[in-house]
């Protein structure tokens, strides 16, 4: 195995391992205990749907992979909105956990589980949507040879990853068996928004041809919508 790959793993399981101890600590400590199925049920879905990508990533498109791993963002005003979107996670996950522990709300079975079956459909569609635009990073940066992704799913809406995380995310408080943490979740589209004006901004003066492809295809983020 090539060091670049060794160090991709590391990476990988540094962020990955940090992230689910992170959300597993906010959930089951303002919980009050660790038998919140709910939370459970999220964290062990999560994770079976990043590693499998990931490893599919790790072997057949490492730069894809190590693009996804970017976390320093260069720009200032899109450092304030993954700021301002990690916060408003954490404030979820605080509310899952206290919710539970005070029973506060309880949605049906059927609603965690049709909630469980969008945030699947989500991950499926950021996989699509991965594997069509290698080019997709966590930063906004158009990297030397970029070219225009304008098929597939890209015909569509231009920002699918964005419509993907939407569906991952929003049916989270849900999952986790809490209406009370649906609450900061509805600033996420608001974050989305502001982040694909601002991103649409240098794609339109640095990535060739963005701008006519604007025209073609009308919708940002949901079609037939906005």
């Amino acid at each position: 195995m090539s060091k670049t790959k060794l160090q991709l793993i590391l990476n990988m399981a540094v962020k990955f391992g940090l992230g689910f101890l992170i959300i597993g600590f906010l959930l089951f400590s303002t919980a009050g205990t660790v038998k919140y199925i709910n939370a459970w049920i999220y964290i062990s879905s999560m994770a079976v749907l990043m590693l499998f990508f990931g490893i599919y990533l790790l072997v057949k498109e490492p730069e894809t992979l190590k693009r996804r791993l970017l976390s320093r963002e260069p720009n200032k005003e899109q450092r304030v909105n993954i700021i301002l979107s990690a916060l408003f996670f954490i404030l979820t996950f605080i509310l899952a956990g206290l919710d539970f522990r005070f029973k506060w709300s309880t949605p049906s079975v059927k609603l965690v589980i049709i909630s469980l079956v969008l945030m699947i459909v989500g991950y499926v569609i950021y996989t699509i949507v991965i594997l069509q635009n290698t080019y997709a990073s966590r930063i906004v940066k158009v990297v030397e040879d970029q070219k225009l992704i304008s098929e597939g799913i890209y015909s569509l809406v231009r920002h699918p990853l964005y419509f993907s995380t939407l569906l991952i995310f929003i049916p989270t408080p849900l999952i986790l068996g809490s209406w009370y943490a649906l609450i900061p979740m509805v600033f996420y589209p608001i974050i989305i928004i502001k982040r694909i004006k601002e991103e649409e901004n240098l794609l339109i003066k640095e990535l060739k041809g963005y701008e006519e492809y604007t025209e073609k295809v009308k919708y940002r983020l949901i079609p037939f919508i906005w």
